[in-house]
């Protein structure tokens, strides 16, 4: 099976700019300034989306979907220098951050679309 380097790399760095300023939030909110940087989560992003590819490739179903939630909390617990639970708790609180965001930047959009 091919790969198509164009559309990895454009993946990257989607999710880094997606990503990244939201885990920085949540990691500050969690362990503080100090630990939290945005290079790191900028860093947590890029690797984890590169790792987790490559293990998404090679495994498939809940067993590829496990991997990937220990990779992403292990790059969280390494970079970030927390404990396993406070990795988790910066991970879970990502996601909540970034459904609020999502949800938010949809009522706007479908605020201007009634507009139009």
């Amino acid at each position: 099976m091919a790969v198509n380097l164009d559309v990895v790399l454009i993946q990257i760095i989607i999710s880094a700019i997606v990503i990244s300023p939201v885990l920085w939030l949540s990691g500050r909110a969690v362990v503080g300034g100090e630990k939290a940087k945005l290079t790191d989560a900028i860093w947590i992003v890029v690797l984890g989306t590169v790792i987790g590819g490559i293990f998404g490739w090679l495994f498939v179903g809940v067993v590829a979907f496990i991997i990937q939630l220990f990779i992403w909390v292990a790059l969280v617990k390494h970079f970030f220098d927390t404990e396993w639970l406070k990795a988790l708790g910066i991970s879970i609180l990502a996601v909540i951050i970034f459904a609020v965001v999502a949800a938010v930047l949809a009522l706007v959009g479908f605020a201007i679309w009634t507009l139009i």
